[in-house]
């Protein structure tokens, strides 16, 4: 499970954005946004590099949540 700490998210369209960057990189993906928190956890088999490359083209900057 990787969890990540999003940057700008506010609302559900950033929800949407980032789910999506994130399932074009891995369709299989299950992606869970807690707005509040600004977390995003992904059940993934992808790489990580390649999960926050899509997060941050969508124009979400993220980093590593513990």
């Amino acid at each position: 499970m990787l969890k990540l700490k999003v940057q700008d998210m506010s609302c559900g369209h950033c929800v949407s954005s980032v789910t999506k960057a994130i399932k074009k990189v891995d369709p299989a993906a299950d992606v869970r946004v807690d707005l509040g928190a600004g977390l995003v956890s992904v059940d993934t088999s992808a790489a990580v590099d390649s999960v926050r490359a899509a997060v941050e083209g969508a124009g979400y900057p993220s980093e590593l949540a513990a």
